[in-house]
C-alpha cells in the first residue's frame, strides 16, 4: 500500500451553497485514523499538502472509483 492515493470526495458549505472537491490522500496516512477528518486535521503529511477549512467542510468520504 506504499504510495497508494485513496480519492477522498471532500463537501464544503458557504454561505449557503454546496461545492465539492476530489483529492487524493496517502493511503497508509488514512488507515492510521478512525475518521477521514482527524487525518485531514492532525497529520502533517496531509496538512503539508492541503488546507481545509474546518468552518466550512460539511463531509469527507471515500469516493468509488468508476471502471
Amino acid at each position: 500500500m506504499a504510495g497508494e492515493r485513496i480519492p477522498v470526495r471532500l463537501v464544503f458549505a458557504d454561505r449557503g451553497a454546496f461545492h465539492d472537491l476530489v483529492v487524493r490522500l496517502p493511503a497508509d496516512v488514512l488507515e492510521r485514523y478512525e475518521r477521514i477528518i482527524d487525518a485531514l486535521r492532525e497529520d502533517p503529511t496531509i496538512t503539508a499538502q492541503i488546507y481545509v477549512d474546518p468552518r466550512r467542510l460539511v463531509a469527507a468520504y471515500l469516493e468509488l472509483e468508476q471502471d
